[in-house]
């Protein structure tokens, strides 16, 4: 009798790979890591350096600031640039201010940016693919003059599109999207503009669309995926999309106390993710927690492997040697 209370019921697990850090997100991580170290605490960081509570928190126990603007930043501090990337006004106002800082953004980020910056230079208006509001769209459109980029979010405002079949325009998409959407909107932006120019190579990054593809292999098989990410991390949201379109009920949870066992009843198969800002910890944390409530058997299903970095600033690269 003792054996079958102490029994708990068996769970498949399966983990999606890639998932978690990107090469982005770890670059952004030690760009602020070797900044504490190479000037001591506080360095100030504009904005969440990646979006993940549990990241922001680390670096603020290290010594990291946290600010919305650079107005909270006192003169002479050392002051990094989050991973999404930021306006031109941005680091001018640093300059002016004479402050010493370090821009962390993702060179995927900076690469969306330069292409703007060029088609804007050819006379071509850019319709721009992204959610309002986040801090890549915005840091995208401060490269440029006002009113040269427009903001597309969804298939409808992409067919009520108030230009001329003929109209110089080219296309850009923030780096996070759900690679589906994405296509149908540029699909149609190709019809009604056949002249319209896209970017050159995939906007959307790699490990955006890698960690997309590790989902669509698991969830088909799941009854429910939990996606470790930030509700406003664009790429994790995004990945909660792709399990539900694959059938799975899928939640965006932070922590392991997030999790409600009420959403288990009837689950054999459960799917784990983590978006591009979750570090694998988080993800341990989790099967640790629900191993108090299931006898779990782990299998790991990799679709891509990532092998990407990239380069420090070069104010830190001697640092990290």
């Amino acid at each position: 009798m003792t054996e079958q209370l102490d029994s708990k019921p068996p769970l498949r697990l399966l983990l999606a790979a890639p998932r978690g850090f990107c090469a982005g997100v770890d670059r952004a991580i030690k760009i602020v890591e070797l900044a504490l170290e190479q000037h001591g605490p506080p360095v100030y960081v504009r904005h969440e350096i990646v979006h993940n509570r549990y990241v922001v928190d680390s670096l603020r126990e290290k010594g990291a600031v946290f600010v919305e603007e650079l107005d909270e930043v006192p003169d002479g501090a050392q002051v990094v640039f989050s991973a999404h990337g930021v306006p031109k006004s941005v680091p001018a106002n640093a300059e002016e201010r004479g402050l010493d800082y370090l821009d962390a953004t993702c060179p995927l980020v900076s690469k969306v940016h330069r292409q703007a910056e060029r088609q804007v230079q050819a006379g071509r208006h850019i319709i721009f693919v992204g959610h309002a509001g986040h801090p890549e769209v915005i840091g995208t459109f401060g490269q440029v003059p006002e009113g040269a980029m427009t903001l597309v979010e969804t298939a409808e405002e992409a067919e009520a599109l108030d230009f001329q079949p003929d109209s110089d325009l080219a296309f850009l998409t923030q780096t996070t999207l759900s690679v589906d959407d994405t296509r149908e909107i540029t699909d149609i932006l190709q019809k009604r503009f056949p002249d319209i120019v896209a970017p050159k190579g995939e906007d959307i990054c790699y490990a955006t669309s890698n960690r997309q593809e590790a989902v669509k292999a698991i969830a088909e098989q799941c009854d429910l995926v939990l996606v470790i990410g930030a509700p406003n991390s664009s790429n994790s949201l995004r990945l909660v999309e792709v399990a539900e379109r694959c059938g799975a009920s899928a939640y965006l949870v932070q922590r392991a106390g997030d999790i409600d066992m009420d959403w288990f009843g009837g689950v054999t198969t459960l799917g784990l993710t983590a978006g591009a800002s979750a570090p694998e910890i988080l993800v341990r944390e989790i099967i640790d927690a629900l191993a108090h409530h299931f006898d779990i058997s782990e299998e790991q299903v990799r679709t891509a492997d990532e092998k990407i970095t990239f380069k420090l600033p070069r104010q830190l690269a001697e640092t990290a040697s």
